[in-house]
């Protein structure tokens, strides 16, 4: 098996028949995860990591968020898992998530499910250099307060200012820049999921996921603002969908 080096295990389960995957949000690490492979016990859980964070704390910060999909999409590949697979993407991370799926699928593979938590459809990503230039320190920890999530003392922290937010500030850009494509939708099932109180997203463009998909798609709307899974981690809700797509 080749190394891994965009996914990691958050709890090993081998032997477990299926898999979720994790997309972490802008700025967000494997490490926002780490009690799912507990409360998601039935499956093996793993994570996306990111350059520029974690463990590839020393690497560059991806500028280009497509590249970035089709080379974590082509390390599952040669990775050899032919598990049934789900993936988890929040914010940020829903659309990265989808452009794997894309890449996946182009290669004749793909995944069982994607759920899709807290952020836009793809197609209504406008792809804006100029926004995507405008986010500086201010503007960054002004929608880091807004989202909820960031303790706002953490802003006031010189090792949190000096170490976390360039790449935070490298994701809210590489976010801004991405310009969703009309193209076909994509196979899998898609689930929609957004915060009712969410500052950023609406449920309807939450809701215009559906666009994404030929195959069944589900719009939910939980309790809670944008991080409303910091709070309450929807294990429930995906293994009932998972299960319900088993039949």
């Amino acid at each position: 098996m080749a190394a891994m080096v965009w996914t990691q295990v958050v709890e090993a389960r081998p032997f477990a028949a299926e898999r979720v995957v994790c997309f972490p949000h802008a700025g967000g690490s494997p490490y926002f995860f780490r009690s799912w492979g507990k409360g998601l016990g039935a499956y093996e859980v793993q994570a996306i990591c990111y350059p520029g964070r974690a463990e590839r704390f020393s690497e560059d910060c991806a500028e280009q968020l497509v590249p970035m999909a089709r080379e974590i999409a082509a390390e599952m590949l040669a990775s050899g898992d032919e598990r049934p697979t789900a993936f988890f993407g929040h914010s940020m991370g829903a659309i990265v998530a989808y452009e794997v799926v894309r890449a996946l699928e182009e290669a004749g593979s793909g995944v069982g499910h994607l759920f899709a938590s807290g952020a836009r459809a793809p197609h209504l990503m406008a792809g804006d250099p100029v926004a995507a230039a405008a986010w500086d320190e201010a503007s960054i920890a002004r929608t880091l307060v807004e989202l909820g999530g960031t303790e706002p003392e953490l802003l006031n922290n010189r090792a949190f200012v000096e170490l976390v937010m360039p790449y935070i500030g490298a994701d809210f850009r590489l976010l801004a820049a991405y310009e969703g494509q009309p193209r076909p939708p994509l196979d899998c099932p898609v689930t929609a999921i957004v915060g009712a109180s969410d500052p950023r997203v609406t449920t309807a463009q939450s809701g215009a996921w559906r666009e994404s998909t030929r195959g069944p798609f589900g719009a939910l709307t939980v309790p809670g603002e944008h991080f409303y899974l910091a709070e309450e981690p929807p294990f429930a809700l995906i293994e009932e969908t998972l299960r319900a797509s088993r039949g």
